[in-house]
């Protein structure tokens, strides 16, 4: 997949699990890692697991398997990459906390 279906596919599949408040950043410019972050909120530490695995286990079976996933031990922050695009699923704490599209904004 290229970089713009991924960021399609990345979003229907958190959208398929309800993840709420999904925000797609353009961060080419900015980042020399990844073209596209997507972060979205879960409700629970729980659902923000089931978020992230259910997008890993989609990636999988679409051939478009995860470079790394980060923070599914504490469920609070998980960090899903997929190379050209990194999604942060997180709990409204802590996505007020870091407030990542200030920071990549």
């Amino acid at each position: 997949m290229d970089q713009q279906q991924l960021t399609r596919f990345a979003v229907e599949k958190i959208d398929d699990l309800k993840g709420r408040d999904i925000v797609q950043l353009d961060v080419s410019a900015k980042s020399s890692v990844t073209d596209t972050l997507i972060i979205c909120s879960g409700n629970s530490k729980r659902h923000v697991i089931s978020i992230a695995e259910n997008l890993v286990v989609e990636a999988k079976k679409s051939d478009s398997a995860p470079l790394s996933i980060e923070g599914k031990e504490d469920g609070d922050w998980v960090l899903v990459d997929l190379g050209d695009v990194v999604v942060h699923v997180m709990q409204d704490e802590a996505r007020d906390f870091y407030q990542l599209e200030k920071l990549w904004g």
